[in-house]
C-alpha cells in the first residue's frame, strides 16, 4: 500500500467534501427552516451599497438594524444577540423587502421607505426623536434644535444629537437629515462624508 492508498480510501469512505457554494445553499436552507420553525430570532445579511456595505438585520416584527461597516460587524451582532436574542442567523430571504427598498432608495426611485421597524433598541426620548424623523421629508434637512421643539423639549438640541448618533436605524429613519443650525451636517454614525452623500443624493432627484 502506497501513502496516497489510504488517503484515496478516506475519500471513497467520505466522499468529495462539498464546495463553497454547497455549503452556502446548505446554510440558507437551515436558515429558512429555522425561520419556518420560529427557531429564528434576529436574521441578518449584508448589502453593498454606494456609501459601503451595510449590515441589515430583522426580527419578526421587523426591520431591527442598520449597521455601516465601520461600526464593526461582530460588535454589532455581539450587541443584537445580548439585547434581543442570541438566536441570530444569516438568513438573507427575511431581509428581501428591506434590501429591495434600500436599492430602490439608492437609484432614487424611492423617498419614503415603508418597512415594518423594529424600535425596540431605543427607548424613551431617543425613541421619540426617532419617531419624529421619517416626517422630514426627502430632500430637505431640519436643525437639532427644531426637532428638539417639535418632539417638545426645545432646550434639548444635544439631546436630539445623541439620538441621532445612536439610532439603530439610519438611512431607514433619516437622522442624516438634522443638520446644525449654522447649516453645517453635524456628526453622523456612517462618518460626515456619508451623511454628506446622503443629501447630495436626495438633493439631486
Amino acid at each position: 500500500m502506497t501513502v496516497d492508498e489510504p488517503c484515496q480510501d478516506l475519500a471513497g469512505l467520505f466522499g468529495t467534501p462539498p464546495g463553497a457554494g454547497e455549503l452556502a445553499a446548505l446554510g440558507e436552507r437551515l436558515a429558512v427552516r429555522a425561520d419556518d420553525e420560529g427557531l429564528l430570532d434576529v436574521a441578518y445579511r449584508t448589502l453593498d451599497t454606494p456609501v459601503g456595505p451595510l449590515l441589515l438585520a430583522a426580527t419578526a416584527t421587523g426591520l431591527v438594524r442598520v449597521a455601516y461597516e465601520r461600526e464593526g460587524v461582530e460588535a454589532v451582532l455581539g450587541t443584537l444577540a445580548a439585547r434581543v436574542s442570541p438566536r441570530i442567523l444569516r438568513a438573507p430571504r427575511r431581509l428581501d423587502a428591506a434590501v429591495r427598498e434600500l436599492e430602490e432608495y439608492f437609484a432614487r426611485r424611492r423617498t419614503r421607505f415603508e418597512l415594518p421597524l423594529d424600535l425596540r433598541l431605543s427607548a424613551g426620548f431617543r425613541r421619540s426623536v426617532l419617531a419624529y424623523l421619517p416626517g422630514i421629508g426627502y430632500g430637505t434637512t431640519a436643525s437639532y434644535q427644531a426637532v428638539a421643539a417639535a418632539v417638545h423639549h426645545p432646550g434639548a438640541a444635544r439631546a436630539v444629537g445623541t439620538a441621532c448618533a445612536t439610532n439603530p436605524l439610519p438611512i431607514v429613519v433619516p437622522c442624516h437629515r438634522v443638520v446644525r443650525s449654522d447649516g453645517r451636517v453635524g456628526a453622523y454614525l456612517g462618518g460626515p462624508e456619508v451623511k454628506h452623500r446622503l443629501l447630495d443624493l436626495e438633493a439631486d432627484r
